[in-house]
């Protein structure tokens, strides 16, 4: 088991979640001892500077983690939604081992220089979301029918003419899972791990039967045109931005 948590956000308000970070050396120190208070251990295994800190260079930041590290409170550096010149900076401080960031047939921004950069360097890439956020799981509905506390009701992809068109984009995806007998998600996954092995879906669960399909994603097997085909029919992503305009990340 890999135990991680992230550090980085200001909570103290709630109604500027997603807008406030605090990326300070005492709030970060803070964060990892109650981290370690609340999870009953004496060490995190990754510790994800949450979202890159404009107030707050990145050194610094690389440089606190380096002293946790050191400390041993600490084992590895990960950032999240980090674009390739804080990447570099950091990496430039202290190793950074994996980054993470929102990656699946249905967001594929990190192709044109994200990806390239980490792997240049030797880092990790930890895929958050790799089914969008469910819309790869073939079971999506529009925004309208989210509860108010579903992010998706209030992402863009989910919102009327996007909605209609993304699920236009997904439908083929499930005449693939067809012939290879298993589900659009699997499909999904399955196409996501045979982008490199240095890249780590990690799709959100409640159901142990899920866990369980997920998992079987990893024995699928295509060919080179097979995963083609699948990249081929989402080849830009989805249409609408994965975030609201104050919550996405500037790269």
């Amino acid at each position: 088991m890999v135990l991680a948590t992230k550090s980085g956000y200001d909570l103290t308000d709630m109604s500027r979640f997603g807008r406030a970070f605090d990326s300070r050396p005492e709030h970060i120190r803070a964060v990892v001892e109650a981290s370690l208070r609340h999870l009953g251990t004496d060490h995190i295994d990754v510790l994800y500077q949450h979202r890159v800190d404009p107030d707050v260079p990145i050194e610094g930041v690389a440089g606190t983690v380096g002293e946790l590290v050191a400390e041993g409170k600490v084992r590895f550096f990960g950032l999240s939604e980090a674009g390739p010149d804080a990447i570099r900076r950091a990496h430039a401080v202290h190793p950074v081992s994996v980054l993470q960031t929102e990656y699946s047939l249905f967001e594929r921004s990190v192709e044109a220089e994200v990806l390239p950069t980490v792997r240049e360097l030797g880092i990790g890439f930890v895929a958050c979301s790799p089914l969008g956020r469910g819309f790869l799981t073939g079971t999506a509905t529009p925004a309208a029918d989210c509860p108010p506390n579903d992010l998706r009701a209030h992402d863009a992809r989910w919102q009327p003419g996007n909605y209609e068109t993304n699920q236009a984009l997904v439908r083929d995806l499930g005449a693939i899972a067809e012939w290879k007998g298993c589900t659009v998600a699997q499909v999904a996954l399955g196409w996501l791990l045979a982008q490199g092995r240095d890249i780590v879906p990690i799709p959100g669960t409640r159901s142990a039967q899920r866990v369980a399909e997920n998992v079987a994603a990893a024995h699928l097997t295509f060919t080179p045109e097979g995963l083609d085909l699948i990249g081929s029919l989402l080849p830009n992503g989805a249409v609408g931005d994965r975030y609201p305009a104050p919550m996405m990340p500037a790269w």
